[in-house]
């Protein structure tokens, strides 16, 4: 069995949910090296010498691997360099990295003048790895176009051709999304009033401010509904969080992050509509959870949804109320069969053969 080492600085949600799949339902020999979920900008500048501090730290026997696998958050560049001094490692063990994002477009809020520093990281780990992969098509174009983009302010320095090079070494391959907890959660076949689910993480990126301005223009409408707003939270949390838990009290069924796999899906399988306004997404598994628990998705016209789901989902700029108004008037949900057939393709059941072929293992 191929022996696959595993370097993760940023080891918590769907980073973590990604990994933990990957070592359910991909063979090999797996050995996990990794830091807590946080200080992701300290994680790019310094995991890289940590990550070869931890190698130097194993028996010289167990130092051979087969294969490397790194997220974004390792500076890849600075990994391969340091290994020529470890002895026992072997130097043909393939280095992919999983580009579960890209700091190219990554919306800033403070200290935005540094960005070019961890998108640099990016671009210097995807020349240094063998072979890179996207979560999304969205994703890999916004990754090259910010590639030809800083290139280009170096006109007297011509390396165009680096980004051909990048792309013929690139794929797209979904994360598998494990949808055990849901599948066996009981099916909510009637909807009476409609639940209205959030279930992002609770940052400005994911634009909360909107879907509870959608919200408001709902009750001043007239419409009844009731909410559901999961996700996990972190500190600064944007204000509008706090004033929809007063807002909305009389509508809430739950209002916070669920640790608790099995709860979540129980809270999530109690949903008729799933809601996104986000600002900026690569993927969207917390989507496509709530799709498989029988959620109908209204979703932005942009970013990597229209690769997700059939554009009748989809609305576009200024239309989230009219789409929203659409969805809690029809007061339907998905039947499971429609569920299913529209998420079955992004389990892992479904992934796990591409991902043997990607690790070669």
């Amino acid at each position: 069995m191929k022996r696959v080492l595993v370097l993760e600085p940023y080891f918590g949600g769907s980073h973590k949910q990604f990994l933990d799949g990957l070592q359910k339902y991909v063979p090999g020999e797996y050995v996990f090296c990794t830091l807590p979920a946080r200080s992701w900008q300290m994680r790019m500048q310094l995991s890289a010498p940590w990550f070869i501090e931890k190698i130097k730290d194993l028996p010289v026997d167990k130092r051979c691997f087969d294969c490397v696998l790194c997220s974004t958050f390792v500076d890849v560049a600075v990994f391969r360099g340091l290994l020529n001094n470890i002895d026992g490692w072997n130097h043909h063990a393939r280095i992919l990295t999983y580009f579960h994002e890209n700091q190219f477009v990554y919306p800033f809020r403070y200290n935005a003048q540094t960005q070019h520093q961890y998108a640099s990281i990016n671009f210097h780990s995807a020349l240094a790895s063998d072979s890179i992969a996207f979560n999304s098509e969205y994703n890999r174009q916004t990754f090259f176009h910010g590639c030809r983009k800083g290139l280009g302010a170096a006109p007297e320095m011509k390396l165009s051709g680096l980004v051909t090079d990048l792309a013929a070494k690139s794929i797209v391959l979904s994360p598998g999304i494990e949808f055990s907890a849901i599948d066996t959660i009981r099916w909510k076949t009637t909807t009476d009033i409609s639940v209205i689910v959030w279930n992002h993480r609770w940052e400005h990126d994911k634009n909360p401010q909107s879907f509870f301005l959608a919200l408001e223009c709902l009750v001043q409408r007239g419409f009844d509904f009731r909410l559901l707003v999961l996700g996990q939270s972190f500190a600064g949390a944007p204000d509008c969080f706090y004033d929809a838990e007063i807002k909305f009290k009389d509508k809430i069924i739950h209002f916070g992050f669920v640790p608790s796999r099995q709860r979540y899906a129980e809270l999530l399988s109690q949903g008729d509509i799933v809601v996104s306004t986000a600002l900026h997404e690569f993927y969207g598994i917390a989507i496509i959870e709530a799709v498989r628990a029988g959620c109908l998705p209204v979703l932005p016209d942009q970013l990597s949804y229209p690769e997700l789901f059939d554009r009748k989902f989809l609305y576009s700029a200024n239309c989230l109320q009219e789409k929203l108004e659409q969805a809690v008037r029809s007061a339907c949900r998905l039947s499971r069969s429609t569920a299913k057939e529209m998420t079955d393709h992004f389990s892992w059941q479904s992934l796990q053969g591409r991902y043997a072929q990607w690790l070669q293992v």
